[in-house]
């Protein structure tokens, strides 16, 4: 039960955090605007808009990671301006981040109790205590490791998990939660809603950000609707209509969103249907058995399975980033050498990796740097830079995908995460790809930048790419691919093609198995 479900909760509770007329500017933009919004103890209040709307500025104001130019924010009724984030924590504001913020090597217990290690009366870490601590409270969240192993030995889901349950469990009175559910399989995100009941119950405040619709419709109270850094909604969300809502997102249709994508780029060409891409028999690491995929120019071909199915796995062998014991890949008809990541970049093999902070963007390098880093190369014939030509590939990616930076020099780190990701997809167009490998490529970010997206696989394909798309939301597969192969434990149960591909037939083949169509 949160609060939208609590007959015994009021909207006139004293809010435990406002925020009033809060502005903050970069050089070369205002990325918040007289932003204004409250929440109450127990409440899950919404934040959402379009990536680069100002929902991660936002969210860094209220912990200290930036402090506001101009506004005030009042923390239990008391004006606060935090300078760092341990001051926010200290405070009772907690935050989990879309991408998890802790320490891979350390032990799941040292990162549930980092900063906070029970000591022995001699000033010694308790590590009895400790370890106990963290079982304990980690068994409310569904995790049940050994906690003296290292974090990293979990999966991506299970590490948010231990976040969110080190966030909790620092007395905090606010919670922030950025995408929280990008990382978790099904019945982690059943728990993940049974923790927001019991903060409620808890009088616990969350700040929930997310781009999923039935997610914030199940489990928000209010929203509040950024857009280009200004507040252009606050309210009750059972109020208001999604149609609504999206609007107020994007300030345009999502069709019109779709139409501007596909006549951007061009007209559509005609591509011969012969495989250019066969992956044949991928075996390794007891993780890949036999698994075979074709893609041919102009066709789109998703990878559909649960977490841990092998989809990623496949993209990664393609490329040359995943140790085979057995299996060939092929471009247009000639064999790539197995295990050389700089082979399959030769071939014209290109992938986005599902993780953009560990394998993807440089943050303190520029969204120029970023862009050209793949193709440098090709830019330096005898070891010189023709900066010229990198303008002119920058300029053309950053208008073509809309980028929003205040320019090719801003860092980076700077850019919402939706842009961080067009960035990444500049990087590997810039090289030229025949095949174009997708993983999870609008995971994180908001309806209008994932229907830009989407706009964006669809043109690439018209103009002869072949393209492999992994997701992880059957809509975007069943909408976006010509084909769809399922993944179940490393081995290809099924393939699915034309009017067969249906959120049921991909859901009964990974249950079952053997559908093809």
């Amino acid at each position: 039960m949160t609060a939208a479900t609590d007959p015994g909760f009021t909207m006139t509770t004293a809010p435990v955090l406002a925020v009033t007329g809060v502005t903050k500017r970069f050089p070369g933009t205002v990325a918040l605007d007289d932003v204004a919004f409250t929440v109450r103890p127990g409440e899950v209040h919404a934040l959402v808009g379009e990536n680069g709307a100002g929902k991660s500025t936002l969210i860094k104001v209220l912990t200290g990671v930036y402090q506001a130019d101009e506004g005030e924010i009042r923390y239990l009724g008391e004006p606060v301006a935090f300078k760092r984030p341990s001051e926010a924590q200290r405070a009772g504001i907690s935050t989990i981040y879309q991408e998890v913020n802790l320490v891979p090597l350390m032990s799941i217990a040292g990162n549930v109790f980092l900063g906070r290690e029970p000591r022995t009366r001699a000033g010694l870490v308790d590590w009895s205590r400790m370890h106990a601590g963290a079982r304990e409270l980690l068994a409310g969240y569904g995790i049940t490791d050994d906690v003296r192993r290292p974090l990293h030995a979990l999966g991506v889901g299970a590490q948010q998990m231990v976040a969110l349950a080190r966030a909790v469990s620092t007395d905090a009175k606010v919670v922030v939660m950025d995408e929280p559910t990008s990382s978790l399989e099904p019945r982690e995100v059943e728990k993940l809603f049974e923790v927001l009941a019991r903060l409620h119950t808890q009088g616990i405040a969350v700040v929930y950000v997310s781009h999923r619709m039935d997610e914030l419709y199940r489990v928000c109270d209010s929203v509040t609707v950024l857009r280009d850094g200004r507040v252009v909604h606050s309210g009750p969300l059972a109020a208001l209509p999604r149609i609504e809502l999206v609007s107020l997102m994007l300030g345009r249709e999502i069709r019109q969103i779709r139409e501007e994508g596909v006549t951007a780029f061009g007209e559509e060409h005609d591509v011969e249907r012969e495989p250019l891409l066969r992956a044949e028999n991928l075996s390794g690491m007891r993780r890949l058995h036999d698994v075979s995929v074709t893609i041919r120019p102009g066709e789109v071909v998703g990878l559909a399975g649960l977490l841990g199915s092998g989809r990623s796995e496949t993209a990664r062998a393609i490329v040359g980033a995943f140790p085979l014991d057995g299996g060939t890949v092929l471009v247009a008809g000639k064999p790539v050498k197995r295990g050389r990541i700089a082979a399959a970049m030769r071939a014209g093999i290109a992938l986005l990796a599902e993780d953009r902070k560990t394998d993807g963007i440089i943050p303190n390098l520029s969204v120029r740097e970023n862009i050209v880093l793949a193709a440098l190369p090709g830019l330096s014939p005898f070891g010189l830079v023709r900066r010229s030509k990198q303008d002119r590939i920058v300029r053309t990616f950053m208008e073509r995908l809309r980028i929003k930076a205040s320019g090719p020099d801003q860092k980076v780190a700077e850019l919402s995460g939706g842009n961080q990701q067009k960035v990444l997809l500049a990087r590997w167009l810039a090289t030229g790809p025949r095949v174009l490998l997708l993983d999870e490529p609008t995971r994180g970010i908001d309806v209008g930048a994932k229907a830009e997206v989407q706009a964006l696989i669809d043109e690439l394909a018209r103009e002869g790419l072949g393209v492999l798309l992994i997701s992880s939301e059957l809509e975007e597969l069943v909408d976006g691919a010509d084909r769809v192969v399922v993944l179940r434990d490393g081995s290809v149960v099924g393939e699915l093609a034309g009017d067969a591909i249906t959120e049921e037939n991909v859901l009964a083949s990974i249950a079952e198995g053997g559908h093809d169509g």
